[in-house]
């Protein structure tokens, strides 16, 4: 068993006490007697809390010391492929992923790039591990589509639809309905078997999305972009999550009102793209102040994965409340990934995922000095238990 004491805890609400770990979970958390048997973690005037979430990056499937080799982001060779999966990519030993467990980020959504319109599903895993299944916490737990500019520049260049929004807009819905079409023909092959389609990987990722076992993940910066994907899920009402919102801030009322929420960044760039001339680190606070859930991302390694928390200091100096900002990377992006009974907050059966900061981790000057993930201590910084 392990204690770890004398912290500031956030959970992510403030809490004064002890955090105590037992086989990878938390057993307890506030006050409480110190097991006789524990071994102890004094973090006399440190921070202590639950391990950060990128909710949206290509970790392990984009290796950022690589080329060509190492980048298996986009299988930019047709517009729609919702049969590939992010886990078929990830590299366990991608650099990235130390980075991250040294950064006190522990678990992530990778997913594939947005050169399609439909690019393949994305999974949720934790940062520490040699084999990518035995990291995986979901899976599949998005489809990633994408709007805007990147699906038409990659194949209008090829005279290839899509060339234009309604392209990418009409390719969707093409893909919806032919997955509704799938499904109604399963249905009379229950009763009449000449009706039973040939299995269809393609169709077969849709239907879940149909289903709503899982989410549309949508790249979309604009806000005409965004509200075509918000037209599209009450279309064939599915659920869904915006990815980058650069423009959120521009509809905050309407994504509130719609209950979608939104993973926001990398605001930590230039304004690389048409698509940005808008970006500010003042949409995350806009949005979260509307009601809308908000999840922040790195998008690594369009910025480096260790720089998450530096994203979340920024946008509290933009208006964002730090306790907001603290949600943004524990428990929204946890409950948005769908894997909140696992991650996100300091609280008892979840996974022994804890970071000891220095300080206040939003503060340039903070770093980690110890981070456990399922109890294990994965990393150190010169920080012995007593």
């Amino acid at each position: 068993m392990l204690a770890i004491t004398n912290g500031k805890i956030f959970t992510p609400e403030p809490v004064e006490g002890v955090v105590l770990i037992e086989q990878g979970k938390i057993t307890a958390v506030g006050k409480l007697e110190v097991p006789p048997d524990a071994e102890v973690i004094d973090a006399q005037g440190m921070w202590v809390l639950p391990g950060f979430i990128d909710a949206h990056t290509h970790l392990g499937i984009c290796e950022e010391t690589y080329r060509i080799e190492g980048d298996d982001t986009n299988e930019m060779t047709e517009p729609v492929t919702p049969h590939l999966r992010a886990l078929d990519a990830v590299n366990p030993e991608d650099e990235g992923l130390q980075d991250a467990v040294a950064g006190g980020i522990t678990t992530v959504f990778a997913a594939p790039g947005s050169g399609n319109v439909v690019g393949g599903t994305g999974l949720v895993m934790k940062t520490y591990g040699k084999i990518v299944d035995k990291m995986v916490l979901r899976e599949p737990a998005g489809l990633k589509i994408a709007f805007g500019e990147n699906p038409k520049r990659v194949y209008g260049e090829d005279k290839k639809m899509p060339m234009t929004r309604m392209g990418t807009a009409g390719l969707m819905r093409e893909s919806l309905v032919k997955a509704q079409n799938y499904q109604e023909s399963i249905e009379r092959g229950k009763t009449d078997p000449a009706e039973l389609p040939e299995r269809d990987l393609r169709l077969e990722v849709l239907l879940q999305v149909l289903r709503r076992e899982i989410p549309l993940r949508a790249h979309a910066h604009r806000a005409d972009d965004i509200m075509t994907a918000v037209r599209i899920a009450r279309e064939f009402d599915v659920d869904l999550v915006i990815e980058h919102c650069t423009e959120g801030h521009k509809i905050a009322a309407e994504l509130a009102e719609a209950g979608i929420p939104a993973v926001v960044g990398p605001s930590l760039s230039n304004r690389a793209k048409i698509e940005l001339k808008d970006i500010t680190y003042k949409t995350p606070g806009i949005l979260a102040k509307a009601g809308v859930k908000v999840a922040l991302m790195t998008d690594h390694p369009v910025i480096p994965i260790q720089y998450l928390p530096i994203s979340a200091g920024l946008a509290i100096r933009e208006g964002m409340s730090q306790a907001d900002a603290l949600k943004a990377l524990t428990i929204n992006p946890a409950e948005i990934l769908g894997v909140a009974d696992r991650v996100g907050s300091l609280a008892p059966g979840k996974d022994a995922d804890v970071v000891v900061w220095s300080g206040n981790p939003f503060e340039l000057a903070s770093k980690p000095k110890l981070v456990l993930i399922d109890g294990k201590i994965v990393f150190s910084d010169h920080f012995s238990p007593v």
